[in-house]
């Protein structure tokens, strides 16, 4: 267990959460796991997910965060940003087959309105400090 990744996301953290790990999942299982009877995901596929829930933790909009293609701020480096785009490329539209729900709750929050920015928002992380 990793002090840096062993914590919850919960609302709407916790669900984007969950839609980027099935993603995750779904480019892992084809393109690292060739030959394999049970999936297990990969170190650099469990190395990026850690990051995005790191990121995800720390999204200056907490719980009011706008989908991560629409947000005026950019928390990932331009490396996992790419990593990013190329899994939600592949995996965007198996998501409809595999993960019916998942998926259409992940494109209605695409098209919500981006939330004003104040500081007092705060991060899950910042929530978590506090307390």
């Amino acid at each position: 267990m990793n002090k840096e990744t062993d914590f919850h996301l919960s609302g709407q953290l916790g669900r984007e959460f969950k839609t980027i790990t099935a993603m995750i999942d779904l480019y892992c299982e084809k393109h690292h796991q060739i030959n394999t009877v049970k999936f297990q995901r990969c170190a650099d596929c469990e190395q990026f997910r850690n990051y995005v829930k790191q990121r995800l933790d720390r999204c200056p909009y907490g719980e009011n965060k706008p989908s991560c293609k629409q947000c005026p701020i950019h928390c990932y480096k331009p490396q996992q940003k790419v990593h990013s785009q190329t899994i939600m490329r592949y995996s965007g539209p198996k998501m409809i087959i595999k993960h019916p729900i998942m998926a259409i709750k992940h494109l209605i929050h695409d098209k919500r309105a981006i939330p004003e920015r104040n500081k007092e928002i705060l991060s899950n992380y910042q929530k978590k400090k506090r307390y």
